[in-house]
């Protein structure tokens, strides 16, 4: 064999290897001896990932929907809370829309905690099925409290949720993986519902304490205008002829711009009282959905192709 591969690659021009270096001719030999462990190996994984996807993973579908924050939020409340700025309470506005990161929002634990106490219905665990029931012991009898049920509940939806946000428009993204696709589709939904009332609650509270402010405001700028108008009257009936005493010009100038000020504030304070009354009450979408969230018809996860390949 060796006299044959000397010939060989003497007609070939072939240089033999030094010592240490290996030719291709080497690789090949081992190449040739391993055939069948080369052949075998990736056939015995391929077959045992074909098992797994088909047997063993459990489908995953993906419903996927488009949000954005809602720009009708900071009305005339903002005003509102702007008057609060002015005399030096700081009382926090929603007028920046950076101050509502909804990433974040629909990452919160909180509003999981609030997703999960929603019912829904599923093939495998029947109808009116709490989410936390769900995701922890489905129709079998908890044997953990509920504080560690609902902790564990929380990190698998956290789990379940993928957020994209695009940074030029501000559009996101929420995909919801379950293992059915109705199931997905639900959750979407629910989710996007509490992000709205959560942001709907957060503004009522803010509305109200703003409110709250203003009326004591009016109390006491009401007790002002009042006492300065009084101060005014009694300089007016003391005083009849002030023309040659600009002494006397200037106080009366000085006690009607006071009643003036005290008068814009207390008519701005009425108005936005009214105003802030309103954004109270108010029903308002503060989550603007763009595309809603569908049922997928097929599943994204496991992906057999992809898998074997």
């Amino acid at each position: 064999k060796f006299s044959k591969i000397n010939t060989f690659m003497n007609k070939a021009n072939f240089s033999p290897p030094e010592k240490g270096e290996i030719s291709l001719l080497d690789i090949l030999l081992i190449l040739a001896k391993n055939i069948k462990i080369i052949i075998v190996s990736p056939l015995l994984f391929c077959m045992v990932t074909l098992f797994y996807v088909l047997f063993i993973a459990k489908p995953v579908f993906t419903s996927s929907s488009k949000i954005m924050s809602s720009s009708s939020s900071s009305g005339g409340l903002s005003k509102a809370v702007g008057i609060a700025a002015q005399f030096g309470v700081n009382i926090p506005s929603g007028q920046s829309e950076q101050k509502w990161v909804y990433t974040e929002i629909l990452q919160s634990r909180e509003l999981s905690r609030a997703v999960l106490k929603q019912k829904f219905d599923t093939k495998e665990f029947g109808s009116k099925k709490s989410l936390l029931q769900i995701l922890t012991f489905g129709n079998n009898k908890p044997i953990l409290d509920i504080n560690t049920l609902e902790s564990i509940a929380v990190n698998k939806l956290l789990g379940m949720i993928s957020i994209n946000k695009d940074v030029e428009t501000s559009v996101i993204t929420l995909s919801v993986n379950a293992s059915e696709p109705q199931l997905a589709a639900a959750i979407n939904r629910k989710i996007i519902q509490e992000l709205d009332a959560y942001r709907k609650k957060h503004s009522k509270q803010k509305a109200k304490k703003t409110k709250i402010f203003i009326e004591e405001r009016i109390l006491e700028t009401e007790k002002e205008l009042n006492s300065a108008e009084e101060e005014l009257k009694i300089f007016q009936d003391r005083n009849r002829r002030i023309e040659n005493s600009p002494t006397l010009q200037l106080e009366r100038l000085r006690l009607n711009r006071e009643v003036t000020v005290l008068t814009s504030v207390f008519t701005t304070l009425k108005q936005q009282l009214e105003t802030t009354k309103i954004e109270e009450v108010k029903e308002s979408d503060y989550v603007i959905i763009l595309d809603s969230p569908e049922t997928p018809l097929k599943r994204s996860k496991p992906r057999k192709k992809i898998a074997i390949i």
